[in-house]
């Protein structure tokens, strides 16, 4: 069964976020070390939480992976990724696995 893997970044005081960075460099790792065990990714940039509340996010990556069998072999290569986490955020990012079921 197909599973996500939600890599969330939590908007808060003195928080940092480069997304120019983000989406290219930080993107293109993810590519080249997991991208061959991946079945799509997408990240979204935070706008809003709703009418006229800020977003609690700054941004949000979902990676889709065919099974839980991927997503682990897909993890063993994303040591570059990882630690290129703080060149573009001071943030610890929540992680979110998921089934996909709906």
């Amino acid at each position: 069964m197909a599973v996500t893997l939600q890599v969330l970044y939590p908007v808060g005081d003195g928080t940092t976020f480069d997304h120019t960075y983000y989406a290219t460099t930080h993107m293109e790792l993810v590519d080249q070390h997991m991208g061959p065990h991946i079945a799509s990714v997408q990240a979204s940039k935070g706008l809003a939480g709703g009418p006229d509340v800020p977003a609690p996010f700054h941004a949000i990556a979902t990676i889709t992976f065919a099974d839980q069998e991927a997503m682990g072999v897909a993890m063993k290569e994303a040591g570059p990724v990882m630690a290129d986490i703080a060149n573009f955020t001071n943030i610890q990012p929540q992680i979110l696995i998921g089934e996909i079921y709906g």
